[in-house]
């Protein structure tokens, strides 16, 4: 023991020689030195009984200002004095724990945005989230900290699918606010459950904000909007976030009115903090700080000259955490005197906050979610539960009365480029496992024993055949029915980067399907049209996540299903909808249009003649639209009083009855349009929506609330306000646009409100 001391204080003397008797760093030595011997329940930030700001606190103290830089990027190194094992925050989960170990792979989240259903959100996300803890329990256990096996995941996307050309809109909810909205919050909470204590898990909201494309110039772009569509448009699905308690927020690549995003005075330090008291951790986008120092010659910003101005920008701004290396100039911009330790201190202790709420400082056992197994993992009721929102998430585009089809037919023909494609079942920030069900399998697994089932390729997913024969198209004149399998995936569309046979950096620059796709899909009309007397019906499945030109499909086919990236049992569910084990009730959360021709430049963030609130022009399938195996009745739409102030509440009614022969869901859709306004308001706006389940012939009361804030509209300065006036109130199955297509879905009822 004297030895131990003897040695302790010669060091510290030493020290105290080397460094000029420089007192705080002799201090520092002084604390290393004693805190490698300490066990590891003495330090007070491991002692549970303080509060989380203290822990925080008395963590910070011990570090080194090169251990705090660390500690603010992604990928953190462990502190073995302190027994903090390394840490990557850097995680994903957008539809199911991605690019870790193998785990249930839920429909794409468009897919999701297609079912229309918060309640089914939170199941999925839950479900997420039980398996996200146990394989971090999992692999912790074997010392395995590694990125993707972390419990801080970067997710969800709720940018505003406002363009069908972007690659990632695939990943959001879709172009309705309001929807993103109810969904999103959802998602969050069924990520973070509802322990007072502790997160389950930690979500994110990105890319924060006015962020959908183009990706090619994402890094140097600025996206320019007006404070009308700000606050109408891109901003409320991020404040209803917020105000449900997400734990972080991404800010995106671009410059948005001139201002770097992760550099935003007015979107992180105005907006975020001190409007809407956002109290998580803001983090970059991956290398985006990058963007900073690289100047617009050279595809950036340019807004500073040096990685260390970058960094230092950055932490000023309220970014706690880096995705990317650029922190590491943090060391020397506080040499350079850029920025202060303290107000690196600051931000540090934002972004802890997060790792001590998941309870990764906590002794194992006093977390209530250390104990959720590996059992849990792509389980038998996660199957099912991913297998149900594909199955709701699969839109019916037409059906001229081929479909349901029987499973006991002589011959069916399966062809396509993506009748046998796993990648078609992923979409993009995807997990895997062992048992993935393609279309091709899932109608093998269907139909009867004695009925036949031939597959043929038929066709390359986006260029034509060498071999001039194709004997694959024979199979449509002899077959009781052909199922087509059309449509594109991630390698087409996604990410920058990612999908690997794009040539326009993921987005969709021609809206068409691939042309060697629709010359094989006319093939086979012309084959099954071989005998006028015996006309034989082609089924066709699309696989996409975003809007396509279907107008040749739409033409040429006799029933079009709209399937997404629909997850590991998407081959089960486009079965079960194509042979009436279930009615298909998915609805489109964006809209098709005709041809890009209709809408504005790709670049143009304004939302005038943009998705079903501001489009003018007649498009291919509206927003909300779906059909079902049944057909639907909306009763008058009852109201106690049609006149109200602004501030009452009202409540609606209307009666839904299935006045067909099938069991289905039904999507009840209500819409408000305001019918004099100041200024350019939404044609029609989703303000809230219902699923509900009818036998055939049943009849339910669906009843809705109006609120003061549903007659909202917002004024030219982003601000809103509620006018004296007429509203109409529209409750349907679809868009109140299908009052003026002929595609066969239910038509709303309609109620005049005024508003004094």
């Amino acid at each position: 023991m004297k030895n131990t001391v003897l040695k302790t204080l010669l060091i510290i003397f030493l020290t105290s020689i080397i460094f000029n008797c420089d007192t705080k760093k002799t201090e520092h030595i002084d604390n290393t030195i004693a805190e490698a011997t300490k066990p590891i329940d003495t330090f007070p930030f491991y002692n549970t009984s303080l509060s989380i700001d203290d822990r925080v606190e008395d963590l910070i103290s011990r570090l080194t200002l090169e251990e705090k830089v660390n500690q603010m990027m992604n990928s953190t190194s462990g502190i073995k004095r302190l027994k903090i094992p390394p840490y990557d925050y850097w995680n994903e989960a957008l539809h199911g724990v991605g690019r870790s170990c193998a785990a249930t792979i839920f429909p794409q989240a468009i897919g999701l945005g297609a079912t229309f259903d918060a309640d089914l959100a939170f199941k999925v996300s839950s479900a997420i989230s039980d398996e996200a803890r146990a394989i971090y329990n999992a692999t912790a256990k074997k010392g395995y900290q590694i990125q993707y096996n972390g419990l801080t995941f970067w997710t969800p996307n709720i940018n505003i699918f406002r363009d069908p050309r972007w690659g990632r809109g695939q990943e959001t909810y879709g172009e309705d606010p309001y929807l993103t909205s109810i969904l999103g919050v959802s998602f969050v909470k069924g990520l973070q459950g509802d322990n007072p204590n502790y997160l389950k898990t930690a979500a994110c909201a990105k890319h924060f904000a006015v962020h959908s494309g183009p990706e090619k110039v994402r890094h140097e772009f600025n996206a320019e909007v007006n404070q009308k569509d700000l606050w109408e448009t891109y901003l409320p699905a991020f404040k209803a976030l917020v105000d449900a308690n997400v734990e972080s927020v991404m800010c995106a690549y671009n410059r948005t009115n001139g201002e770097a995003c992760c550099a935003s005075n007015y979107l992180i330090s105005d907006v975020l903090i001190n409007q809407w008291k956002f109290k998580g951790h803001v983090l970059t986008d991956c290398s985006a700080l990058v963007d900073f120092y690289k100047q617009q010659n050279e595809g950036g910003h340019g807004v500073v000259k040096s990685d260390e101005e970058a960094a230092a920008l950055a932490v000023k701004s309220g970014i706690s955490l880096n995705c990317g290396g650029t922190f590491n100039a943090l060391i020397d911009a506080v040499k350079n005197g850029l920025i202060t330790e303290k107000e690196i201190d600051k931000q540090l202790a934002t972004l802890l906050k997060t790792r001590f709420k998941l309870g990764l400082f906590d002794p194992k056992g006093s977390n209530p979610y250390d104990t959720i197994s590996p059992e849990v993992i792509n389980s038998e009721a996660h199957r099912a539960l991913s297998k149900e929102v594909a199955q709701k998430s699969m839109v019916l585009l037409k059906n001229n009365g081929v479909l349901p089809l029987k499973n006991d037919l002589s011959k069916y023909f399966v062809t396509g480029p993506n009748a046998a494609s796993i990648e078609i079942l992923l979409g993009n920030y995807y997990g895997v496992n062992s048992n993935m069900v393609s279309i091709l399998e899932g109608i093998s697994k269907a139909i009867k024993p004695t009925s036949q089932l031939q597959y043929r390729l038929g066709a390359m997913l986006n260029k034509p055949s060498i071999n001039p024969i194709n004997y694959a198209t024979g199979n449509a004149s002899n077959s009781d029915v052909t199922i087509v399998v059309l449509g594109i995936s991630s390698q087409l569309e996604g990410e920058e980067g990612d999908s690997i046979d794009s040539d326009t950096a993921g987005d969709r620059l021609d809206y068409n399907l691939p042309k060697n796709q629709i010359d094989y899909l006319r093939d086979l009309r012309e084959r099954a049209d071989k005998n006028p007397n015996d006309r034989k019906p082609i089924v066709a499945v699309i696989t996409s996540g975003s809007p396509v030109n279907l107008t040749e499909v739409h033409e040429l086919a006799d029933a079009v299903l709209l399937a997404w990236y629909p997850g590991e049992e998407g081959g089960t569910a486009v079965a079960d909808i194509l042979f009436g084990n279930v009615s298909p009730s998915g609805r489109l959360p964006i809209t098709f249009p005709k041809s890009l021709d209709q809408l504005p430049a790709f670049d143009n963030y304004s939302m005038i003649g943009r998705t079903y609130k501001y489009m003018t022009k007649e498009p291919l399938y509206p927003f909300g639209f779906g059909l079902s195996y049944t057909s639907f009745k909306y009763g008058v739409i009852q109201a106690p009083v049609s006149t109200i102030t602004k501030k009452d509440k009202l409540k609606l009614n209307v009666t839904v009855t299935n006045t067909g022969k099938v069991a289905s869901d039904e999507i009840v859709q209500m819409y408000i349009s305001d019918q004099v306004a100041s200024v350019i308001v939404p044609i029609y706006q989703l303000i809230n929506t219902k699923r509900i389940h009818l036998k055939p012939g049943e009849s339910k009361n669906v009843e809705f609330e109006l609120s003061p804030k549903d007659f909202e509209i917002v004024l030219n300065n982003g601000s809103k306000t509620i006018e004296s006036g007429t509203f109409k109130i529209y409750i349907g199955g679809s868009t109140p646009m299908q009052r003026s297509l002929d595609l066969g879905a239910s038509k709303p009822s309609e109620l005049i409100i005024t508003v004094n």
